[in-house]
């Protein structure tokens, strides 16, 4: 199948270097999308996980080979540090084998709006005042990843598809809603201080497309759960992915003629 074009695609939170990370999607997407400008918007190396575990099978060499592959071939790449890789924030403005490293960023869309791009820790409260409880949270994450990961082996085992069970349990879990949408309301004053149509990040791994009263919040979600990424149409909409296979994507992107497929739902998995 030939692969599918976009003007722009973020993703985030790929953790590259755990475990957790879905390497297989991940590289069936990257090999099967196309577009002028890819956003690599944080916590794409995990590299607060360098100093525990290490986790690096082959497969990683190529997906960091097609991002590679697609800067040399002329999409604009852009690496927006998060909170687990943040020592490259120190590398502010530095370009790597034609990828350009930056804190943040405006991307203007087809059709004139105007977006500021980034990770999206900073809008954090425990991790920016609390890091100790950070980490309790972050090794707690860790080990639901792994039991998600136990319980999804044996539903293979069985012919079941997979799902996410960590994505489930934080569904259901009533101060992690609240924190959701706390996160979200905070992105309105970080719009308006920077005079911007609207914001694209990452870091929750909840990916989302929705109005907040006068701005758009996107957020590309992640690739350890729900495998999303966010996507801009040619004509400038904005919609959430959720990776399954290629054919079920071109389905997809085929009805309504490209127009505004995602804006005010999200396609991620709450399962």
């Amino acid at each position: 199948m030939a692969p599918v074009h976009f003007r722009s695609l973020w993703i985030s939170d790929l953790h590259l270097g755990t475990r957790s990370l879905q390497s297989g999607k991940l590289l069936d997407f990257l090999t099967n999308t196309e577009s002028e400008y890819l956003y690599l918007v944080g916590d794409i190396l995990d590299l607060q996980q360098a100093g525990r575990s290490w986790h690096w099978p082959k497969i990683n060499d190529c997906i960091v080979q097609a991002v590679f592959d697609k800067a040399a071939n002329g999409t604009r790449v852009f690496y927006v540090p998060g909170n687990h890789d943040q020592l490259l924030r120190n590398f502010d403005g530095t370009v790597v084998k034609n990828i350009e490293i930056t804190n943040r960023i405006v991307h203007e869309t087809a059709n004139g709006q105007r977006y500021l791009v980034l990770h999206g820790d900073k809008f954090d409260c425990v991790i920016q005042n609390s890091p100790w409880l950070a980490t309790i949270g972050s090794i707690s994450y860790d080990f639901l990843l792994i039991v998600n990961r136990w319980i999804n082996n044996l539903r293979k085992l069985l012919g079941l598809e997979y799902r996410s069970i960590s994505a489930w349990l934080k569904h259901q879990t009533k101060v992690v809603v609240n924190y959701i949408g706390k996160f979200e309301e905070v992105v309105v004053r970080e719009v308006e201080e920077n005079g911007v149509d609207g914001l694209i990040c990452g870091h929750i791994h909840q990916a989302a497309v929705k109005n907040i009263g006068n701005i758009l919040y996107t957020n590309s979600g992640d690739w350890v759960e729900s495998c999303t990424a966010l996507a801009e149409n040619h004509d400038g909409t904005l919609g959430v992915i959720e990776w399954a296979t290629p054919q079920q994507m071109g389905e997809t992107l085929a009805y309504g003629e490209n127009k505004d497929l995602y804006r005010n739902r999200c396609l991620a998995s709450t399962n």
